[in-house]
């Protein structure tokens, strides 16, 4: 899945093009750079792991590796629903370590130009604004633009790590 960081517009100008994994987490919908997407995934059984972070839902194991996996939905204080069938695992990679995010339904992949987005307002929906890269004006919606390394402080990094470790 890679991409290049610019590409031309088809109106000629120079325009950086993102390219996003949609997602869902509530009645949001959010996005993340692709380039830190590893890979999604169908809900599965967690291991629960003793004194986990907050948000921490438990590991997986995938293909001998074991990841971490939070909930979104607790990270932005969201009240709890039951998995459905559209609730996946989004594995990501945030400054080198790799972790999984419940989300309630991934939507698409999406190319949009920079230009589409916007600072993030002084209030935003609920979820704290540090975790808001920014804005993007799509045709019916807002998409939320996740900043993986604010949603992710180097202390939770750090022992979401020791959960890798721990097991």
């Amino acid at each position: 899945m890679q991409s290049t960081p610019s590409t031309k517009a088809a109106s000629g100008n120079q325009e950086e093009l993102l390219q996003l994994v949609t997602f869902k987490v509530g009645d949001e919908q959010f996005g993340v750079d692709i380039l830190n997407v590893q890979e999604i995934n169908r809900m599965m059984d967690l291991t629960q792991v003793p004194q986990s972070p907050p948000g921490v839902e438990g590991i997986i194991n995938l293909r001998g590796r074991i990841i971490p996996v939070m909930s979104l939905r607790k990270r932005f204080g969201l009240t709890d629903v039951e998995n459905s069938e559209q609730t996946r695992i989004v594995v990501v990679d945030v400054s080198g370590h790799t972790i999984g995010f419940i989300v309630d339904s991934v939507q698409e992949v999406l190319r949009i130009g920079s230009s589409t987005i916007e600072k993030t307002p002084p209030v935003s929906s609920g979820i704290d604004a540090t975790y808001i890269s920014g804005i993007a004006r799509l045709e019916n919606t807002l998409l939320i633009l996740l900043d993986l390394h604010n949603l992710l402080p180097t202390e939770t990094l750090n022992q979401v790590a020791n959960l890798n470790q721990a097991a």
